[in-house]
């Protein structure tokens, strides 16, 4: 609400007080000048006053029936009892006004006044606040007496001794005239004397019928003297009390409380209100007593005999002042031990307690400091008594306690305390000179404020660690990952000197899986703690290093430094890292594969939509395009900055691992490029093996011995939009380490065994021949292969001797444990094992001393040469024997003119596979190759074809010479097809030309 709506409400709110005033001194005018005329004095003085009283019983009665609660039965009474003045008031004009006679002595209209003050009183009694404990009770009435008997001393003592006198010959008489001065005293006693509760939340209103009905019986009390009641006519002034104490009476219950309500809180103005009730309700018994003495003394100075009736009375006023002395003085020491008793139990919680209680005046002098100062702040509290509190503050936290403090107090002085109390964190000076982290709750007490003061320092250091630990790896304490990224976009966001690079090195250890797993995770950690350490030393102090993770760590620089001093610092760190490492006894070698990315400058990452291509120092990283994309979106362009250096950096390091590990390598746009194209041949092998893109064909392998055909070789191709059949060599290298070939792997495994399943189910008079599925070594170890192995034998019903898994070379690293327990559990399976690719290095002989396999084959390779060159001869010779002398069947890939069938057979190799014998083949060709059973093997021309290398296949094509076409006989196949691929010529997508 603004302000004019306030000044608007308050005078809304002020305009029906005006009205009554107005309308009050309206009739007291009226009636001091005689209204003009008798008939008018006559008619406002009675019908006037009975409209009044109307108005007052509609009004009470009105709001009994729609308010709740315990003030029902009160307001309705209160309009009974105006009800009974308004009936009064019109018996009283009937006569005076319409039949133009005098009132009698016993009209209805004194029956009506009599009935007024009986439902005033028990409305008033319905308001009363009762006693809870007897003493309460006997108090409230010995304080009803008390006033009663003053009022009625007093009153016999002025008039009603007199009215007594005169009229004791006629008993009702005497009676309605001391009726009305009784009940009326009666009355007055009830709003003097009583407590009244305001529970309804409205106690103006109570108030304003209480001075309503007080009026009213001070005009009674006028009334009934002889004096006003001998020479009283019809609307004198008399009459105006009347109409006032009915306005307010009609105006009470819509009457509401302005002032706000106040908290109950010491500092708030609910204290000075109970204390003015009390003092009043403490002096009602002694202004009664007076009350009373003065009627007497009234008596005695006036000449006049003292009355027995005001002996009496007076007696029993002072007999019950003596009663309510005593109880009150009872009453009084059970509160005093109350009291203390209180006061000791909290003196007792406030010495005990662990928090620091402060008590400051407005000037922040301090005026008490509970006990546990000493305990808390080693500081003695007598000591700090006088001082002020700021001096105990932190100087940097000075000024914000003091905005804190203007701010309660300005709040406090306010109309409406929103906040009890604030919470306001500091630190303080102990006794020993530490500054303590305290954390205080301030209330407004009086003119000052009172502090419960406690210690949280070991919080906030708690809070501290937990947020270091939040950003900062928990082995090296390095930052982590999320710091990292947060100051590379800092350094992007914030300009520099002209010159300025930011860079940042991505790096991982090479050979820290083998460390690892040989000699520990314990060591690997004790590993790492020193390549932090290492790193640490061998960069600038204003470089940021960070732990992203198990071996990969990232090092920010920023700087005037050019591509090639960035590039000497990666070299340094390098050569650091990849020094000997001693852990206990044990001498240890890794080394480090770096990737360098850098960034634009901080003026391009700004918050305008400047260009992101100036990079210094270096090719830039994230082009103009990207930067205005985030721009637009309201992405932070630092921020977007700051990914994709991260991205490239990490690009950078992992073509490095690829380039031969242990070396730096700058990023370059070009990487960027070759990792679209794979991520976009990777789609599109995956989108083959999900649409059909892929066919298997087959080529047998034959014994050397007899040409029978032992086995079959599934290989797949790729089906072209021209129909050709493409190998998917160049897929599969590029797909290597991404779910696409493991996809196309599932895929081949599947419809290998699937279709030997069938051949064998069409063909039961041929002998059952194994199928050979060729398998990298991390598909093999992917997860859910050897299911889909099981799976696929058991749906096909395809005897599991009947399918061999060949492991292909891989050229990335893979784990030879996992590996060998994956070959193991396909033994168990009933599947046969074989190692393919012998000979070609890559490892191939020591996994072929550690791992369980059933068969060896010569890589291709070797096997080209092995007709000509006599080194390749040799080797041929020792990886057979080695594979005879550990038990295995020994093959060869790649046989493709006799001159090599010839070297086999003499270094006694049992089985072999390639154009020699026959093309890969489709299902029908291979159904009747298999029909024939054997192949006629081919045979060398004597010397000639030993020296004429042309007869072997073109290493372009992979096409056979016309002259050796007639070793393959019917098994040629169509033009369409291609060689390639595992078992056939070179990789490529090269279509076979006519044979």
């Amino acid at each position: 609400m603004n302000s004019t709506d306030s000044v608007l409400s308050v005078r809304a709110s002020r305009l029906p007080g005006t009205v009554l005033v107005a309308l009050c001194l309206g009739y007291t005018a009226g009636a001091g000048v005689g209204w003009g005329t008798p008939e008018l004095a006559l008619f406002m003085g009675d019908f006037g006053l009975a409209g009044a009283a109307l108005a007052a019983a509609l009004s009470c009665l009105a709001h009994g029936c729609t308010v709740g609660g315990h003030t029902r039965p009160a307001w309705l009474l209160f309009g009974l009892s105006s009800a009974m003045v308004a009936l009064g008031n019109g018996a009283w004009g009937w006569y005076e006004v319409v039949l133009r006679a005098p009132v009698p002595k016993d009209s209805l209209a004194d029956y009506a006044f009599l009935l007024f003050a009986p439902l005033a009183i028990l409305g008033l009694l319905v308001l009363a606040q009762r006693p809870r404990t007897p003493a309460g009770w006997l108090c409230l009435l010995l304080d009803g007496w008390l006033v009663a008997g003053s009022l009625f001393t007093l009153s016999w003592s002025l008039a009603l001794g007199r009215v007594a006198a005169g009229e004791g010959n006629d008993p009702l008489k005497l009676a309605l005239g001391l009726g009305y001065p009784v009940l009326d005293i009666l009355l007055v006693s009830l709003v003097v004397g009583l407590r009244f509760r305001g529970r309804d939340g409205n106690r103006a209103a109570v108030h304003t019928a209480m001075v309503g009905l007080a009026v009213t019986v001070v005009c009674d009390a006028l009334f009934t003297s002889p004096v006003f009641r001998s020479s009283y006519h019809s609307g004198e002034l008399l009459d105006a009390g009347w109409f006032a104490g009915s306005v307010l009476l009609a105006w009470a219950p819509w009457s509401h409380e302005r002032r706000p309500t106040r908290e109950h809180h010491p500092s708030s103005g609910g204290l000075p209100r109970r204390r003015v009730a009390s003092t009043f309700s403490a002096l009602t018994p002694y202004v009664a007593a007076a009350v009373c003495t003065a009627g007497i003394l009234y008596n005695a100075l006036g000449g006049h005999a003292v009355d027995r009736v005001v002996l009496a009375a007076a007696c029993t006023v002072g007999l019950a002042l003596i009663v309510r002395q005593g109880v009150m003085l009872l009453d009084n020491l059970s509160l005093a031990q109350e009291l203390a008793h209180k006061e000791a139990h909290f003196r007792s919680l406030v010495q005990g307690s662990s928090d620091v209680i402060m008590i400051a005046g407005g000037a922040g002098v301090l005026s008490y400091v509970s006990p546990a100062a000493l305990r808390v702040y080693s500081r003695d509290p007598e000591e700090l008594v006088g001082g002020n509190l700021l001096n105990l503050v932190h100087p940097e936290d000075v000024d914000r306690v003091l905005s804190e403090v203007r701010r309660i107090l300005a709040r406090s002085r306010g109309r409406l305390a929103a906040e009890p109390s604030a919470r306001v964190e500091c630190r303080i000076r102990s006794g020993n000179g530490e500054w303590l982290h305290v954390e205080s709750t301030v209330n407004r007490y009086r003119d000052g404020l009172i502090l419960n003061s406690r210690d949280v320092s070991e919080r906030v250091r708690l809070q501290a660690q937990l947020q270091h630990n939040a950003f900062h790896d928990p082995l090296t304490d390095l930052p982590n990952r999320a710091l990292f990224a947060h100051r590379v976009r800092a350094a992007l966001g914030t300009a520099g000197p002209d010159g300025t690079t930011v860079a940042v090195l991505f790096l991982d250890l090479d050979g820290f899986k083998a460390v690892n797993d040989t000699a520990g995770h314990q060591v690997g950690d004790e590993l790492l703690i020193q390549a932090a350490r290492r790193l640490q030393g061998s960069v600038r102090a204003d470089d940021t290093v960070a732990r992203f993770g198990g071996d990969e760590f990232a090092v920010l620089v920023r700087g005037r430094l050019g591509r090639t001093q960035v590039q000497e610092l990666a070299e340094r760190v390098r050569s650091a890292l990849s020094e000997p490492y001693w852990i206990g006894d044990a001498e240890l070698g890794v080394a480090a594969s770096i990737g360098i990315a850098i960034g634009p400058s901080a003026a391009a990452t700004g918050p305008g939509p400047a260009a992101v291509g100036d990079c210094a120092g270096g090719d830039c990283t994230v082009g103009d395009s990207a930067a205005e994309r985030d721009h637009g979106a309201g992405r932070d362009p630092a921020g977007a900055a700051a990914d994709e250096l991260l991205r490239n950096a990490d690009l950078a390091m992992y073509r490095a691992k690829s380039e031969g590990k242990g070396r730096v390598v700058l990023y370059s746009p070009a990487m960027r490029a070759e990792l679209e194209r794979r991520s976009e041949l990777e789609e599109r092998l995956r989108v083959a093996v999900r649409e059909g893109g892929f066919t298997l064909l087959h080529q047998p392998v034959v014994e050397l011995a007899g040409g029978q055909v032992s086995g079959i070789e599934a290989q797949a191709r790729w089906r072209s939009a021209q129909g050709l059949l493409l190998t998917p060599a160049e897929f599969l290298r590029t797909a290597e380490q991404g779910d696409a070939a493991t996809r196309f792997a599932r895929w081949m495994l599947q419809e290998a065994v699937a279709a030997a399943a069938r051949r064998r189910t069409d063909g039961p008079g041929s002998p059952p021949v194994p199928v050979t599925v060729r398998l990298a070594a991390d598909r093999i170890c992917a997860p859910g292969m050897y299911e889909t192995v099981a799976a696929a034998l058991r749906d096909s019903g395809l005897p599991p001797e009947l399918l061999v898994i060949e492991v292909a070379r891989t050229a990335q690293d893979s784990s030879a444990d996992e590996l060998g327990r994956r070959l193991t559990a396909l033994r168990r399976l009933g599947v046969s094992t074989a190692l393919a690719g012998l000979g070609a290095g890559g490892g191939s002989l020591g996994a072929l001393a550690r791992l369980p396999f059933d068969a060896v084959k010569l890589d291709r390779g070797l096997v080209q040469d092995i007709g000509d060159s006599t080194l390749s001869r040799t080797l041929a010779g020792h990886a057979l024997r080695l594979g005879r002398d550990l038990g295995m069947i020994t093959a060869a890939d790649g046989v493709d003119h006799p001159r090599q069938v010839a070297v086999l057979q003499e270094l006694g190799c049992r089985r072999a596979q390639g154009l020699a014998f026959a093309q890969p083949m489709d299902e029908a060709r291979l159904r009747r190759a298999l029909a024939r059973r054997a192949y006629p093997l081919p045979r060398p021309v004597g010397a000639l074809a030993a020296r004429r290398p042309h007869l072997a296949p073109d290493p372009r094509t992979g096409a056979v010479p016309a002259r050796t076409a007639h070793l393959h006989g019917p098994l040629d196949l169509p033009q369409r097809h291609v060689v390639g691929g595992p078992g056939g010529g070179p990789h490529g997508e090269t279509p076979v030309p006519p044979a």
